[in-house]
């Protein structure tokens, strides 16, 4: 066992004149599954790719340091967004970076996935660039952003990549790297699910859909942009999500379904890879891995969250996760479009809560059933704030989201 390379003489010494892939991160190189980046570069090494690591990149001609990659370039900004790195929510500068050696900061840009797409095509303009990781998967569509106080537009334009993977990215990473190795070019790869991809309105195919609010109308008023995000979040199913487009000007930013989640055996795979469970000794200074002991891990259906509440953005990033020891979700989906009451999610998923009718000691509201927006119940809590609570052009924008 041994790290992945992250400099020119390890990967000769691995006899490699130049990787498959570069996997490129915000964080110091960890090799450990708590580690996005270090993940998917064992899945795609278990894969047969050479993969080499370029950590905290600090300009444009670091992207040159293992020459050109066969199949080109994986962008994460890092475990962190790299704002909330950046940034108090009071936006002051923060003094530190936890996914940094010795905690400094400064260590990654403002943006990080934007800046290094754009440092990529400087040094090689038409190598294939995949972005990832919670960064690029929370900003896939046109979506508000706090520190700018404004509707931006998908992180896939602005940072000019040619593929997005969103959610938990084992199976599309693989995918792309296996289509990409058979000579496939990069602008084919549109039918992988758990990706997005953007294409020219002229030369895009209409298929079934649903179609988000183009740009120019969420970035101009609220309710446009609440209707957006409603649609985004219904069809983040495995089971049955469709395609979801967004038009953006004279481009369109398209959606695949999601990637259907690792079976527990599959899970088992990912996680006995040959992690170090380390940093690299190049970053020695960022210590071990906090509050993580070495253990085996036996994972089963636990990301994600079928909850959807307004303040995490879990469910949207991973998919609505928990259900999957549920048959009917296996078949209709976490949230199903059909009517049938026998086909909700049964009380079962929440066996804590609904036995004992508490959550952390206070009263559940009970539940019922509301027609949901295109058809099929949805069961919310019946708590809603007083109209006096809702300020005037807010009132009815947000739907409730609670599907429990």
């Amino acid at each position: 066992m041994s790290f992945l390379p992250i400099t020119p003489e390890e990967m000769r010494e691995c006899g490699w004149d130049a990787p498959d892939i570069v996997a490129v991160t915000g964080d110091a190189y960890v090799d450990h599954p708590s580690f996005g980046i270090a993940i998917i570069s064992r899945v795609l090494e278990a894969a047969g790719f050479s993969v080499c690591i370029l950590s905290q990149p600090q300009g444009a001609a670091d992207f040159a340091r293992f020459g050109r990659p066969r199949l080109g370039f994986f962008v994460t900004g890092g475990n962190i967004d790299s704002m909330v790195a950046h940034y108090t929510a009071a936006k002051r500068k923060r003094s530190d970076d936890a996914y940094s050696p010795g905690g400094r900061a400064g260590r990654r840009p403002d943006r990080a996935t934007i800046v290094y797409c754009r440092q990529i095509r400087e040094v090689y303009p038409d190598v294939p660039v995949i972005v990832g990781g919670l960064e690029a998967s929370l900003r896939r569509f046109a979506h508000y952003d706090y520190w700018d106080d404004r509707v931006r537009p998908s992180i896939l334009l602005d940072a000019g990549a040619d593929l997005l993977v969103f959610g938990m990215g084992e199976k599309q990473n693989v995918e792309i790297a296996r289509r990409l190795a058979a000579g496939e070019p990069v602008s084919s790869l549109t039918d992988i699910r758990g990706t997005c991809f953007a294409v020219p309105v002229r030369e895009y195919t209409p298929r079934p859909c649903a179609e988000c609010p183009r740009y120019e109308l969420v970035s101009a008023d609220k309710r446009q942009y609440a209707v957006s995000c409603r649609i985004q979040q219904d069809e983040q199913d495995a089971v049955r999500g469709k395609t979801v487009i967004q038009r953006h000007g004279d481009v369109i930013v398209v959606q695949n379904p999601p990637m259907p989640p690792l079976s527990t055996p599959e899970f088992d795979a990912v996680y006995e890879l040959p992690y170090m469970r380390a940093a690299h000794p190049s970053y020695a200074p960022l210590g071990g891995v906090p509050g993580i002991e070495e253990v085996q891990f036996s994972i089963t259906h636990n990301r994600g969250c079928f909850g959807a509440c307004n303040f995490c953005s879990l469910a949207y990033h991973q998919g609505a996760g928990g259900g999957g020891h549920c048959p009917h979700a296996r078949l209709q989906g976490v949230y199903p479009r059909c009517g049938r009451p026998d086909r909700q999610l049964p009380a079962a998923l929440l066996p804590g809560a609904a036995a004992k009718g508490a959550v952390q000691g206070e009263k559940v509201p009970r539940a019922k059933t509301l027609p949901r927006p295109r058809g099929g119940p949805q069961r919310v809590f019946t708590y809603a704030p007083p109209a006096a609570e809702v300020a005037g052009d807010q009132k009815g924008i947000h739907p409730f989201r609670h599907p429990l």
